[in-house]
């Protein structure tokens, strides 16, 4: 009953915040939600076992300490600036989600009929998995984890990055003919000693080479 996405990223977005309460066996408590393309640099038990502080969720906020991104700040001008009223804009390349908690709240519902109402839009909901959590923190307020748990070239400084315990290799607006294997490369000093140690272990149980 829910409106349809043409575009295979936005279903996968849809799926990833609007089922959460159907998609796990009712013994699964809690999730950690992780994109694929992050290094992490620290046991992530830390963050699955973090007091949410009887919140839902647990989302890093959006870093702006990088001075030149400060014209691609989309939550700190228009909309957004107007709509959350100086509460924070979060990033959903990474959360943490009490599946209890959401399952009692009704919270996917919410979520799901606040999808249903703004997705008739073509301007609202650019960033689906994203967004709707965003404009529903007046309602279900977020968390806020520490600012190290997620570092982005993009918005954060270099300085900051010194403290990262999850660096994320987000799209840059100012830079988009860079790819991520570039990015990774130049980014994260560990890269190379990581992407050497899966080529030896796909070598050493019979697979054939590949690059990654």
């Amino acid at each position: 009953w829910l409106l349809k996405q043409s575009s295979r990223m936005r279903t996968v977005w849809a799926y990833k915040i609007l089922f959460l309460d159907v998609l796990f066996p009712l013994n699964v408590e809690r999730i950690l939600f992780v994109d694929a393309d992050q290094v992490i640099r620290a046991d992530l038990a830390d963050l699955y076992f973090t007091d949410l502080k009887d919140h839902v969720y647990g989302f890093t906020a959006f870093c702006y300490s990088r001075k030149e991104a400060d014209g691609y700040l989309f939550w700190k001008q228009g909309y957004w600036k107007s709509f959350l009223q100086g509460l924070d804009y979060h990033i959903s390349a990474m959360f943490l989600v009490d599946l209890s908690k959401l399952r009692t709240t009704l919270t996917a519902d919410m979520l799901r009929g606040q999808y249903q109402m703004l997705g008739r839009d073509p301007e609202s909901l650019s960033n689906l998995d994203q967004d709707l959590p965003n404009h529903l923190q007046h309602v279900i307020p977020i968390y806020t984890l520490p600012r190290e748990w997620l570092w982005c070239e993009s918005w954060c400084s270099d300085e900051d990055k010194q403290k990262a315990i999850i660096i994320d290799l987000c799209n840059n607006p100012a830079n988009r003919s860079e790819t991520k294997l570039e990015s990774a490369k130049r980014i994260i000093p560990e890269w190379q000693a990581l992407n050497d140690q899966v080529l030896r272990d796909i070598q050493q149980g019979g697979f054939e080479k590949m690059e990654l």
